[in-house]
């Protein structure tokens, strides 16, 4: 149950959503999780801040994730979301925050897992 928010800084076409949607799908399994439990958000042209200067290219990537993942699959996850917005929004990976927030405690459908 991982949700992604991405929060940018420049504008996000549709495509473009639907082709980080897509590209994040196919790498969630790097975390142990599927597309079918996936959920994906977009801020686009959220003013970011960085090294004390706005950007035009920079995104801050928040991953809250249903249990918990190895370090060294969160490396392999963080390297595959610079890629993927690198490739699809031309963010230089140096410009990208990836954030994960590991939790127990999920809820859905009225209940709690």
């Amino acid at each position: 149950m991982p949700f992604i928010n991405t929060k940018y800084s420049g504008n996000i076409t549709p495509e473009q959503e639907i082709d980080i949607k897509t590209a994040l799908g196919e790498a969630a399994s790097i975390i142990g999780k599927s597309e079918n439990w996936l959920m994906v958000g977009f801020e686009p042209n959220c003013p970011l801040y960085f090294k004390g200067e706005k950007s035009d290219k920079i995104a801050f990537v928040e991953v809250s994730i249903y249990g918990s993942s190895s370090r060294s699959a969160y490396e392999k996850f963080t390297a595959a979301v610079c890629k993927i917005l690198e490739n699809t929004l031309g963010v230089p990976s140096d410009s990208v925050y990836v954030k994960y927030s590991p939790t127990e405690n999920w809820g859905w459908n009225g209940g709690n897992f």
